[in-house]
């Protein structure tokens, strides 16, 4: 019988093993998994510490029993320490201590990415017990939730302002916590255009949130019951809870002891079959490059991704040829009453691979604007200035506008290779309380063309000024 051994039991991990299985039940699949929860959502978590979920329990994709059912070998808690591709066998340690050697024809490792942990004097000796927190783990969490209950807290500092750290802040201010959130960049939310961020922090402030942004948190100490936090600039605060999100790293430790390549952020080297490039041994997720259909190869942790890459590598190690498509990086982020979403590059981005990018700013509403409701999308559409063609697009609404969707409908015109122009060739669906002759998204696009594509080639104004 073959044997396919899976080190991790997240996204990539999952995706893997439930693929090969389902081409080949015959495959002896097993998955060494870190801890005691297989496929649980890590993006969920925020949702538990809110309250809007729960039950810890329900973030689980599947049940363990699901997996199992599923040909799943699982080995929770148990933990791989080195990778010898030569005799092809995984050196794993089990709850107790008790060391094992696993045979493989065939290895996957999903290991994904580990917290990042800024140069913030005193981090390193605090920790839950002091109130000082990162959130990564299912670990993590319950060591917040422990945190919130034991004391009590009524202010907390959130360090980062990314998506969970966005995310938090909301969580954290549904519980009634009066929360700070630092932000070493000029505005939050830097994956998107200063000119949305500041949208996002009027949100932030709106509902309460103390928004510091340009400033770098530099000391953490314990004073009795509380933490005092200090900052460049003079920044100083005394809260009793502080969380740290700081972006993550790719996990790549074991992966090395197999011989693999990595790329210069460290990131696990493969092909878009997911190969290693070391004979029979495979990666997917958090901890590989991410091939980028923009881009090229960069690295761009998300689940999305990670889940696409699992398949590929689970195919693949039954004897498959599947390729990863590639990633546009499309996301999303619930901030309160705001949904805030990008694909593509921006400007900076489209410039290091050799396009002459242009965008241009549009407001335009969800629906038509005599049907009681409308609301404003925001967008930021990217195109090359020499060939028309769409880069990417941002996206900022409140959540009845649906921008979740609609930045996948830029998201499949990127797929396919489509020019800015086309896009308002697209038929969309409508319906007065749900959109317009030319919805939103076409909306946007045509800003871009009247502002850079009909201005340059001087059309006649009857035709520049397309109807919207």
């Amino acid at each position: 019988m073959t044997r396919l051994v899976i080190i991790g039991g997240s996204d990539a991990g999952i995706s893997a093993g439930l693929r090969a299985r389902e081409l080949d039940p015959s495959m002896e699949t097993t998955l060494v998994v870190a801890d005691a929860y297989p496929n649980f959502s890590i993006c969920g978590i925020p949702y538990y510490v809110s309250g809007d979920v729960t039950d810890w329990r329900h973030l689980a994709h599947r049940t363990r029993h699901d997996l199992e059912n599923a040909g799943l070998d699982l080995l929770l808690d148990h933990t791989a320490h080195r990778i010898d591709s030569a005799a092809k066998t995984v050196t794993v340690t089990g709850p107790a201590g008790d060391e094992q050697l696993l045979g493989y024809d065939q290895l996957v490792i999903g290991t994904g990415a580990i917290p990042v942990r800024p140069p913030i004097r005193g981090l390193a000796e605090l920790g839950p017990a002091d109130g000082v927190h990162v959130l990564h783990t299912m670990g993590d969490t319950f060591a917040v939730m422990e945190s919130l209950e034991r004391r009590q807290p009524r202010t907390a500092l959130v360090v980062g302002a990314g998506y969970i750290g966005l995310e938090m802040a909301e969580a954290l201010t549904a519980r009634g916590i009066r929360v700070t959130q630092v932000e070493q960049l000029p505005e939050v939310l830097p994956t998107v255009d200063p000119e949305l961020g500041a949208l996002v922090c009027a949100e932030l402030t709106g509902h309460g949130v103390d928004v510091v942004t340009g400033t770098r948190v530099t000391d953490i100490t314990r004073e009795g019951n509380r933490l005092h936090v200090d900052g460049d600039h003079y920044f100083t605060r005394d809260v009793d809870l502080v969380l740290v999100v700081g972006g993550v790293a790719p996990d790549t430790a074991l992966a090395e002891t197999a011989g693999v390549s990595l790329d210069v952020r460290g990131a696990i080297v493969v092909d878009e079959h997911m190969r290693t490039g070391v004979p029979d041994v495979y990666a997917a997720g958090d901890c590989v490059v991410t091939h980028h259909r923009l881009l090229g190869t960069t690295y761009l942790p998300l689940g999305t991704t990670a889940h696409k890459q699992g398949r590929v590598a689970g195919e693949n190690a039954v004897g498959g040829d599947r390729a990863f498509a590639g990633s546009l990086g499309t996301q999303v982020v619930k901030v309160f009453d705001l949904a805030v979403a990008r694909t593509g590059l921006r400007d900076h981005e489209a410039r290091t691979v050799g396009f002459a990018p242009v965008t241009v700013g549009s407001v335009a509403d969800d629906h038509k604007a005599y049907y009681p409701g409308a609301q404003p999308i925001t967008a930021r559409v990217t195109g090359d200035a020499e060939t028309g063609k769409l880069l990417g697009a941002q996206l900022v609404g409140p959540i009845p506008t649906a921008v979740a969707k609609r930045i996948d409908t830029f998201a499949t015109a990127l797929f396919a290779g489509l020019d800015v122009d086309t896009v308002a060739e697209l038929d969309l669906s409508y319906t007065p309380p749900l959109g317009s002759p030319w919805d939103a998204v076409q909306m946007a696009t045509q800003a871009w063309v009247r502002d850079h594509l009909e201005t340059e080639a001087a059309l006649p104004e009857s035709v520049a000024n397309v109807p919207g």
